[in-house]
Order: C-alpha cells, then structure tokens, then sequence
C-alpha cells in the first residue's frame, strides 16, 4: 500500500512528518531522509493495530496539484 506523507521542517529544525489517511500517525527526524524512514515505520505500526484490533484499513488520500493564477 502506499500512503502520502507529509513533510515539514519545525522551529527547531526538525522535520515531521504526517500520515493523512491514518489520524494521528506522525513522526519525525533530524532529516527528511530519517522522517520518511520513520513514517514508514509508524505506517507499518499504525496498520498492524488496526488489523491486531480488527480494524479496517482507511483507503489512501488521493492528491490533485491544483494551479491557480497566470
């Protein structure tokens, strides 16, 4: 499966990333590179306690880049 994970940097430098489709699933790393290998992580976590709890897995985010102006 894949999933949108979002990434930003925080105040103190600290990138954290979000998982949409799955509330609450966030994590972080000291770089974009260590977020992402985290949120893949938490991802795998997150689904192994829905499916531990009999849980369905919520469908994945599509995502459209929208243009606005000239």
């Amino acid at each position: 499966m894949k999933f949108r994970v979002v990434i930003e940097p925080d105040e103190d430098g600290v990138f954290v990333a979000e998982v949409p489709a799955l509330p609450g699933c966030v994590s972080q790393g000291q770089t974009r590179a260590e977020a992402v290998e985290n949120a893949r992580e938490a991802i795998a976590a997150y689904l192994e306690s829905l499916q531990a709890h009999g849980e369905p897995v919520p469908p994945p985010i599509t995502e459209e880049v929208v243009e606005v102006g000239p």
